[in-house]
């Protein structure tokens, strides 16, 4: 695909009017607000305008349009370049009032860039290096549709402006590393390259060659002047031609055009003060009281940002000789667009739970979800999974699936390496990119590794999936570097992120419907490597939904309520036998789901909470159980980290047995009586 065509420019507007714009409505509207970055937008300025005016395909008409050109902003403290190009090119939502609004309450200009609170912000940033690492998965969600949709329908760019601080962040590397393995050609990195951070040069701290880096990943790179329009363009233009993707490493100033403040860290963070902002007006001969833009200039920005709709018109029409032509084309490709799930799904979904039901398995959750991904990937084309080097031990690839290579871009089944980080990155750049729903696997200790990514997953409310096993001290020998204990109360401190832990085989499955159907939020499956009983055969509803659910009600009143999830349910309900046993007559509530239970109404909690004294059972440490057990409730679970050795073992040395919950019950009623 060639460039758009560009507008006729006027005669009497230049690059450097063009270019100036954008950096004194980020410098007025950080003086404006007393605070943010105006450094590097203006040292961008120049890169942005030859980008936006030469080459990015979009139309703000049409914000979401499926085969725009994606431009993350990796370094999003530099929020205002994107703000003020939204503006220029005549985004309907960023006005002049927004603009001036900039940090303010309500504003559509935050701080930081955020995904669905601004039109035309395609993915939050601000945590240095998520930008890069989410348009890798963009990149590749664009290449994997363009394998099955073909050049008509899919074909776009994914432009990324990224700082030092995004590319000295570790996970820059796994980022860049798959991305060059896989070939993303379609991948075109803007380096601000102005070696300055915030404690000042940033030889202080680095001394890294990055092409030399980028290259040795199998980049194509190259070094330019980021103020010369001409060497921007013209690397631009050799990076959209390339087989691999891009590196083009800007060599600009910081703060450019602010005399006292061009060049060093007192312009990164910081407003430039009354006295500096005039003397840059006059610098850069730009007159204009703050927040104006000549006519002139304005106008040419706004007939360069109307480019884009023939482009878009254009391939409305394609996609609609598509549908006559071939309608099975045109039905998969809408089918991959569209966030609901088809009617195939419900089905496989309904027979499965079914199965699960009568036949009642002993078999671990792992192995539980395995048998789901075999069902669904047939009935969902659109669903794309992977695991960071643990696929046989996450138990993640369907017998359908086909592994994704650079030769073989339309598989369906992604090998992202030893990177949990870059995955649950990339995963968040799949989702929101469209055409796929995501899923990724690794272990449930590894968590702190996706953790910055699931937590923009979950700012963003994006549907992603994640299948983590080895959820407990239950998968015994090897040890409490692998066994998470604080990680399921860690996770559940994430605002709007469904964290499940399943009980059997049919929880299982209902956990993954509640995870596809989830559409404004990720999830984690939280999975045993040890085999569990089924302790559910009642399917008419789905149980997990619900977040907690009552397993078994005492036919004549509670005198305890034990509550549990994941493979600790079947130990509640052998330890609510013992206490029958002495007539003690003990509730089982089974709680997947934390999350959900929270949302459900009050008297739905009070009801499977019950008045009676409660026990907690999770084999991982307390974390914010107390407020489903109470003041008076105990808990049975982790004080401290696990230890290797087979499971059997380390439940009964650590106290989590059914005498064990039994005995707690008894003391707990004793002491509440």
């Amino acid at each position: 695909m060639t460039a758009l065509a560009s507008v006729a420019s006027r005669p009497d507007v230049s690059h450097d009017e063009m270019a100036n714009a954008i950096r004194f409505l980020a410098v007025d509207a950080v003086e404006q607000a007393k605070s943010g970055h105006p450094g590097m937008p203006m040292g961008m300025a120049d890169v942005a305008t030859v980008l936006f005016t030469d080459f990015l395909k979009f139309d703000p008409a049409d914000p979401a349009w499926p085969d725009r050109d994606r431009f993350v902003l990796s370094a999003g403290h530099g929020s205002m370049l994107l703000y003020a190009l939204l503006y220029l090119t005549g985004y309907e939502s960023m006005t002049l009032g927004q603009l001036k609004a900039f940090r303010q309450w309500g504003s559509k200009t935050p701080g930081h860039p955020e995904y669905g609170h601004t039109p035309g912000v395609e993915t939050t940033t601000g945590p240095l290096g998520q930008g890069i690492a989410t348009a890798v998965g963009m990149a590749l969600a664009e290449r994997l549709m363009n394998a099955r949709f073909g050049d008509d329908l899919v074909d776009h760019y994914t432009y990324v402006i990224a700082g030092d601080g995004c590319l000295m962040e570790g996970l820059s590397h796994e980022a860049i590393s798959l991305a060059g393995h896989l070939r993303l050609n379609r991948l075109i990195v803007l380096f601000d390259d102005n070696h300055i951070s915030i404690d000042g040069a940033t030889s202080l701290s680095c001394s890294d060659d990055q092409t030399a880096r980028f290259g040795a990943s199998g980049w194509n790179v190259c070094r330019i002047d980021g103020h010369d329009p001409q060497a921007i363009s013209a690397a631009i233009r050799q990076a959209r031609s390339s087989e691999r993707p891009s590196l083009i490493a800007c060599r600009t100033v910081i703060g450019f055009g602010a005399p006292n403040r061009q060049g060093s860290e007192k312009v990164h963070g910081a407003p430039l003060g009354t006295d500096e902002v005039a003397k840059t007006r006059s610098a850069l001969r730009w007159p204009y009281p703050a927040f104006e833009i000549p006519d002139a200039v304005l106008a040419e920005w706004r007939e360069l940002g109307g480019r884009g709709r023939d482009a878009r018109r254009a391939w409305i029409e394609r996609s609609r000789i598509a549908c006559k032509g071939d309608k099975g084309e045109r039905s998969a490709f809408h089918d991959a667009l569209n966030r609901k799930l088809p009617c195939a799904y419900a089905e496989a979904m309904a027979n499965l739970v079914g199965r699960f039901a009568t036949e009642r398995p002993k078999l671990a959750t792992r192995q539980a979800s395995q048998q789901v991904i075999d069902v669904i990937a047939e009935a969902l084309p659109n669903l794309l999974g992977g695991s960071a080097d643990l696929t046989h031990s996450n138990l993640t690839l369907a017998k359908s699936q086909v592994s994704v290579r650079p030769e073989t871009l339309d598989g369906s089944y992604i090998h992202y390496g030893i990177r949990e980080h870059g995955m649950a990155a990339a995963m968040n750049g799949i989702a929101l990119h469209g055409g796929f729903i995501p899923y990724g696997g690794t272990f449930l200790s590894f968590a702190d590794y996706s953790r910055p990514a699931i937590r923009l997953a979950a700012l963003m409310g994006i549907r992603v999936i994640h299948v983590m096993t080895h959820d407990s001290i239950g998968l015994g020998e090897d040890g409490p570097t692998h066994q998470p204990v604080e990680h399921l109360a860690a996770l559940r401190a994430i605002p709007n992120l469904l964290v499940f832990r399943p009980a059997d085989a049919v929880e299982t499955a209902e956990a993954w419907d509640c995870a596809l159907k989830a559409e404004t939020s990720p999830s984690i499956l939280c999975l045993s490597r040890q085999a569990l009983p089924t302790v559910r055969d009642d399917i008419k509803d789905n149980q997990v939904a619900l977040g907690a659910y009552v397993l078994v009600e005492p036919a004549f009143g509670r005198d305890v309520t034990l509550i549990a999830t994941g493979s600790e349910v079947a130990i509640a309900l052998e330890a609510a036998k013992l206490l029958a046993e002495g007539g003690v007559q003990a509730a089982v509530v089974s709680a997947p789901c934390l999350d959900l239970f929270r949302q459900q109404p009050r008297d739905y909690r009070a009801q499977v909470l019950g008045d009676a004294p409660r026990v907690g059972v999770e084999a991982a440490v307390e974390g914010d159980w107390a407020r489903w057990l109470g003041d008076d409730g105990a808990f049975v679970g982790m004080t401290g980290f696990g230890a290797s050795a087979p499971a059997d073992v380390l439940y009964r040395e650590f106290g989590i047995t059914p005498a064990a919950v039994a005995a707690a019950a008894k003391q707990l009623m004793q002491r509440v009586n």
